[in-house]
């Protein structure tokens, strides 16, 4: 999807005030400079930013072995390892390019300002583009969309709720991610008010768990992860939750380094990653979710 469809997708739902730490819809740039030069043929290393705790997209194990054969990357500079989606599809954008891999852990608040500073060259940790982002960074394509649900406890009033009408009257409290742009989409249910939001998806989860919320607004895939460890969950399929292309994610590399953006959505557009093949996207997401420490 080109940036002036995205655009047009997603002006009418973003209204965001964060310049970094949004989850919001994809698009391109065509940004003049970049703030830091590489020379990639003679490196021939792709160095990817995440968060290494963002389960199923990243997580951190002690060991490199997974239950499907494949192997976990070692995280630069430790002696711990990290898998999940966005390390499934660096892999392959780095074997695409015959390059190596190598992880880079840091924390969500600093990764666009540690990328900048050339401590990796690319982000691929569930980001995805705004107008407020793509000032900073340039973007890909999309390489995963998101189904949304809300997250609500198990046998309590809400279960059991399938369209956005049967929440009318019912007041119900719901929580998301700092920064994000779930937080624009609460308005859709009706008669809902906002609860506090959390820095990470897995206290958001727990204040449901420990009554603070009713629900928690994300996406599927992470839904579907937290509730490995908090069975009192349940998810629900809300029909007519619209999300738009608001949250769905991209690759960020360095404003203006249109060389790596270009050998990156390359490797994209190669292997027809893309819309038309969500279902193997969504695929691959559900080998994640299978393969965290949380399932074993």
């Amino acid at each position: 999807m080109r940036k002036k469809l995205l655009k047009k997708a997603v002006c009418t739902v973003l209204c965001v005030t964060m310049a970094i730490g949004l989850f919001t819809g994809c698009g391109k740039s065509n940004s003049s400079s970049s703030s830091t030069s590489v020379n990639y043929e003679e490196k021939k290393v792709l160095r990817v930013g995440m968060e290494c705790a963002y389960a199923p997209f990243n997580w951190t194990q002690e060991s490199k072995e997974l239950a499907n054969g494949d192997e976990a990357v070692p995280i630069y500079g430790t002696d711990l390892y990290c898998y999940g989606y966005d390390v499934m599809m660096a892999k392959m954008i780095a074997e695409e390019l015959g390059w190596d891999l190598e992880i880079h852990k840091v924390e969500w608040d600093s990764i666009g300002i540690s990328m900048d500073a050339g401590d990796y060259d690319c982000i691929i940790a569930g980001m995805s583009w705004s107008e407020e982002r793509e000032a900073a960074y340039d973007f890909t394509s999309e390489y995963y969309f998101r189904d949304l649900c809300l997250t609500v406890k198990k046998d309590g009033k809400f279960d059991g709720l399938t369209k956005l009408s049967d929440f009318e009257g019912k007041n119900i409290s719901v929580t998301t991610q700092l920064g994000t742009a779930y937080i624009n989409l609460i308005p859709q249910i009706p008669d809902a008010k906002e609860a506090a939001f959390y820095e990470t998806t897995s206290e958001a989860f727990m204040a449901v768990s420990n009554d603070v919320a009713d629900g928690a607004l994300l996406d599927k895939p992470t839904a579907e992860s937290a509730l490995l460890t908090n069975p009192d969950l349940s998810i629900l399929d809300i029909e007519d939750l619209d999300s738009g292309s608001s949250v769905n994610v991209c690759i960020a590399v360095r404003t203006g380094d249109t060389e790596l953006q270009s050998k990156i959505q390359g490797v994209l557009d190669k292997l027809e990653w893309n819309e038309s093949n969500k279902d193997k996207m969504d695929e691959m997401m559900s080998e994640a979710v299978k393969l965290q420490p949380a399932a074993e």
